[in-house]
């Protein structure tokens, strides 16, 4: 079985040397040999032995009646989708981790795949490593998932708890983790929840059977998180996590990304540093939880050639999504209730005035004080805090 790569970076390196390295399981397990054929990239790489089989026309895959098998790790939606697109209406099996491309496209492109007989596969778009979809699809399709969430981004994962450890400013830990390869240069995609966005959009649109635009999710980022926040989390024996949510609720969904305060009675409580983990609550199954690199080369190539194996066993017949391209209308995020850690410098007594009995916590930080509301909807709270001064900062609790 021929096979291509569009996109020669940290991932597709990665997917050339899980073919290469485990090429004997490989081949048993998908039935016949899987051969790199070519490898799409705008640049030449010198010396590099994958040198010979580099192409820079993605036409010259599309052409070949050889490749059955592609795989895109090329990043973003154009010109991913047009590349992707060109490939299935001829006749080719895809794998990507592109979720950009599965948030934006995916229900559009598994139709195109159902219509020319071939398969649009996308396990590490959401989980890097961690196997969500395939389960969630397959294990799952006996229950009625109620509620997705978890950590789904590894470079803000990392930050959260590097200011958790040591104390650090945001923009020290930020540029701790560009240094380390774990944040891009331009960090705004993880930093300001879109990536987890985009991921928890996909899972929804799964579980929903219905496309969820990650432009209708509400979103916040870790940005304005500050190691006073972090003072006042330990002290209450909790930590602060960038949470992507998913709660169903009657025909449709709440669906949010945005850091809360999360207690050890949560198995997130102790997911740190790059580590990702998905829980998923079924109404017959309970709880579950996907643990494991949400990120990283080898972990998420090992995904894309988990798809290629079953796109290998699948060959002749197209594997359906559930996934309808009709846009899915969400809940309105004003009527979510959860419990609001609040930090301020106002008086109890005004307070107490604006949301009735709350919990306090003192003597973390001179000259304020901290304080967590009962169970209130997204809108109230909202509300009360435009009649309610001095308010430095807000976090969610994850009940």
């Amino acid at each position: 079985m021929k096979a291509a790569i569009m996109g020669y970076g940290t991932i597709g390196s990665g997917v050339a040397k899980v073919l290469s390295d485990n090429a004997a399981i490989i081949s048993r397990r998908a039935g016949e040999p899987i051969e790199l054929k070519y490898v799409l990239d705008l640049r030449d790489f010198s010396g590099d032995p994958i040198q010979p089989l580099i192409v820079h026309d993605y036409k010259k895959i599309v052409y070949d009646p050889e490749i059955k098998l592609v795989v895109e790790t090329m990043g973003g939606v154009e010109p991913a989708y047009t590349f992707v697109k060109a490939m299935l209406t001829h006749g080719k099996h895809v794998a990507t981790s592109n979720k950009a491309l599965v948030a934006a496209k995916g229900a559009e492109l598994i139709q195109i795949a159902a219509d020319n007989h071939v398969n649009f596969m996308f396990e590490a778009s959401v989980g890097g490593g961690i196997p969500i979809i395939r389960p969630i699809l397959k294990c799952t399709t006996g229950d009625v998932l109620e509620k997705v969430y978890g950590i789904v981004n590894g470079t803000t994962n990392y930050m959260l708890t590097r200011m958790a450890v040591d104390g650090a400013a945001y923009d020290d830990v930020l540029k701790e983790a560009q240094e380390k390869g774990y944040a891009e240069k331009d960090p705004t995609a993880d930093v300001e929840g879109f990536d987890a966005s985009r991921k928890i959009a996909i899972l929804t649109s799964l579980v929903a059977g219905r496309q969820v635009d990650f432009e209708d999710i509400p979103t916040e980022g870790i940005s304005k998180i500050t190691p006073e926040d972090m003072k006042y989390a330990a002290a209450a024996g909790k930590k602060i996590k960038l949470i992507a949510t998913m709660d169903a609720c009657d025909d449709s969904y709440f669906v949010r990304v945005a850091p809360f305060l999360v207690g050890p009675e949560s198995p997130l409580f102790s997911v740190d540093d790059v580590m990702n983990a998905i829980m998923i609550h079924g109404n017959m199954l309970g709880d579950a939880m996907f643990y494991g690199s949400g990120a990283g080369s080898l972990p998420t190539a090992s995904a894309v050639v988990g798809d290629l194996v079953e796109e290998c066993r699948h060959v002749m017949r197209h594997v359906d999504f559930d996934w309808d391209p009709v846009k899915l209308p969400l809940k309105n995020p004003a009527e979510q209730e959860y419990r609001y850690f609040v930090r301020t410098k106002a008086a109890k007594s005004t307070i107490e005035e604006a949301f009735g009995e709350v919990e306090y916590m003192e003597d973390v930080v001179s000259g304020e004080l901290g304080f967590t509301t009962g169970l209130i909807s997204e809108g109230v709270f909202e509300e009360k805090k435009k009649d309610f001064e001095n308010i430095i900062s807000v976090i969610r609790v994850l009940e």
